[in-house]
């Protein structure tokens, strides 16, 4: 495991159709979106998820936290930390939990405004922002890290 501001990270927007993925380099705190995980109810295929993590290598995973705005927990969130324990669980990596608010409707302006929506008149249910929405979440972590508000 490298050390702490020299770690790689994968940084999970986890969802019941789509696990978004970003990978980021913890001394440049920069992030870039990888192909999301198709999931079936939020599970994924964890052949696939093996593949990513010996490709990788990752130091450390961040999962984002779909908290109420109100910062209470709902299900969704109770469901992205299963996932988080299961690659804990499963790759022997830490993970944290990063609060998400807000990261999928930002994902969806950036996506508008750089024109990475293939069709506007699809939702994105078809064209998803889940890999835009984990680079923000990755994003935030490093923020947070350098002791900055996140987003």
């Amino acid at each position: 495991m490298s050390a702490a501001g020299k770690r790689l990270i994968l940084a999970f927007d986890f969802g019941t159709r789509r696990i978004g993925v970003a990978v980021g380099n913890e001394l440049l705190a920069s992030a870039r979106q990888l192909e999301p995980l198709p999931a079936r109810d939020g599970i994924p295929d964890w052949n696939v998820v093996t593949r990513l993590i010996d490709e990788w290598q990752p130091d450390l995973f961040v999962v984002g936290l779909p908290l109420n705005m109100d910062g209470s927990e709902s299900v969704m969130s109770a469901r992205a930390r299963k996932f988080g324990k299961r690659l804990y669980g499963r790759y022997g990596k830490p993970c944290e939990m990063v609060d998400e608010r807000g990261s999928t409707r930002e994902a969806k302006a950036i996506a508008r405004e750089s024109g990475l929506l293939r069709n506007p008149a699809k939702s994105y249910r078809d064209d998803g922002v889940d890999g835009i929405a984990a680079v923000l979440i990755l994003e935030s972590w490093f923020a947070r890290q350098e002791g900055l508000p996140a987003r």
